[in-house]
């Protein structure tokens, strides 16, 4: 007789997550249904089998059924780029788009206390927040004086449309000290090796955040984390490539966005796995022999018939992965810490430093906030290069979200359409629009046919974001810095 189909959850608040991965690790062995095998399970059972299974012969996928839901508070944004680097994880942080920040809401790094230079951190974090609070009246009242309400809109919902956006030009004044929220769902296999990543941080703030965390878990996953520890080969590995630093030419391009690599048949490929899919006869090679030797009016006759039913928020079919594109890009803290979520990407950042110049918004200019916006920059930057001289680590904490980073990074065509799609929205920041716009123009020039489906609106560019929101997105030294004073 054919047994009943039964779907049910296995709930969190009968059963611990450890007792969770157990029962889903032991169906593939035991004919019993997954609540009959909860059932027998205790603590003492659950553990014995991770010490063997998990711990024993490394089955540690039996760990990603445990999951656990952490809420971290008032860390720095600094320390939230180790928290968040985990991509099999999901994170809701404090958002500096939709939050205002309190003058003395960072954190003075451990390896600052009672050094000569603490007091001259706080005095900058602190003249780095009073800015930013300053600077809020005069960017909305000049917003407002360039905004006239909506016929449809309340009072109530233009202010704070006002509001907002004076935010999303103020936030460029926040250092990467300003304690924040962050929300993090992870499952056990995936939090070991993050509290492996933190126990070996260079920051001391970072390494107590993996202890504690360590700590925390061992409540709900005592056997599937208490293992985690600090990574000699981490630790080593990055002691041993930092000797590297000084032995490699500085020739920058100057360039904001480089594509390194491409792959000059991703096209075709896409198009030929999309045949190769829903084909019952021919292998991959034929479908991309077929490809390229099609006439491009015919391939944009295909391409078109493939896309032309795609809905709006349809994605594109996974057969997009197969184009990869590897970019180089510098871009402002405030966009980095938007693009690091996109982490289905392969992503490698450089250091946050004062190195590569800061961003300076119109709205700034043009609210009269010019000079008290330049001269503190110009004070995190040589406060800055003061600490890095003994701990370009903890220097870090200094560098408000207006200081340009690059970053490296592989995604494919698939992703792209997702990134291009979200950050290039009129409702996201215009530090990241500018990035996606940028991405996109480049993707259109290399894959033209698939390209012209890329979801950005067409009413802007890289060019006219950068002139309508940047009065300059790169001062990078004194004589730059005077002329903008």
């Amino acid at each position: 007789m054919t047994k009943p189909r039964r779907i049910y959850l296995l709930s969190p608040k009968d059963l611990s997550p450890e007792t969770i991965a157990v029962t889903f690790a032991k169906t593939s062995r035991s004919p019993q249904p997954f609540d009959e095998i909860a059932a027998e399970l205790s603590d003492d059972k659950t553990a014995r089998f991770h010490e063997k299974w998990v711990v024993g012969y490394g089955h540690s996928s039996i760990a990603e059924h445990a999951i656990l839901h952490i809420a971290l508070e008032n860390v720095s944004r600094l320390a939230i780029e180790t928290i968040e680097g985990n991509r099999l994880a999901s994170y809701t942080e404090k958002s500096t788009r939709y939050q205002l920040w309190e003058r003395d809401a960072f954190f003075i790094p451990d390896e600052l206390r009672k050094h000569q230079l603490q007091d001259r951190f706080i005095n900058t974090c602190q003249a780095l927040f009073k800015t930013y609070k300053d600077c809020l009246p005069k960017v909305k009242t000049w917003l407002r004086s360039r905004n006239a309400r909506e016929k449809t809109e309340s009072e109530k919902s233009y202010e704070r449309r006002l509001q907002s956006a004076a935010v999303d030009i103020c936030r460029f004044l926040l250092p990467a000290a300003s304690l924040a929220n962050v929300g993090v769902t992870i499952n056990a296999r995936a939090l070991e090796y993050a509290i492996c990543k933190m126990l070996s941080s260079p920051l001391e703030e970072v390494r107590a955040i993996g202890a504690c965390l360590r700590e925390v878990a061992l409540s709900e996953t005592p056997t599937l984390i208490k293992y985690a520890s600090c990574n000699a080969y981490l630790v080593n590995l990055r002691e041993q490539l930092r000797t590297y630093d000084n032995q490699i030419p500085q020739e920058n391009s100057g360039e904001d966005v480089i594509l390194i690599d491409w792959d000059k048949n991703g096209q075709d490929k896409v198009i030929a796995a999309l045949l190769f899919r829903f084909d019952r006869r021919m292998n991959f090679q034929c479908c991309l022999d077929h490809v390229q030797a099609l006439l491009t009016e015919k391939k944009e006759q295909l391409i078109k018939s493939i896309m032309s039913e795609r809905g709006k928020f349809d994605q594109p079919l996974r057969e997009f992965e197969y184009a990869q594109l590897t970019f180089d890009i510098v871009m402002d803290q405030g966009a980095y810490f938007e693009f690091k979520r996109h982490r289905m990407m392969t992503q490698t950042s450089q250091p946050l430093t004062g190195n590569l110049g800061f961003a300076l918004p119109t709205g700034i200019v043009e609210s009269g906030c010019k000079e008290m916006y330049i001269e503190v920059m110009k004070q995190a930057a040589n406060l800055y290069h003061q600490i890095a001289s003994w701990n370009p680590d903890a220097a870090s904490y200094i560098i408000p979200n207006g200081f340009n980073r690059r970053v490296l990074f592989t995604l494919n065509l698939r992703q792209a359409y997702h990134f291009c799609r979200l950050r290039a929205a009129p409702t996201a920041h215009f530090s990241i629009r500018r990035i996606a716009q940028q991405i996109a123009e480049t993707i259109k020039a290399i894959y033209p046919l698939l390209g012209t489906y890329l979801d950005v609106p067409d009413d802007e560019s890289p060019g006219n974001i950068e002139a309508r929101y940047f009065a300059a997105t790169a001062i990078r030294n004194h004589n730059n810095l005077n002329k903008h004073a």
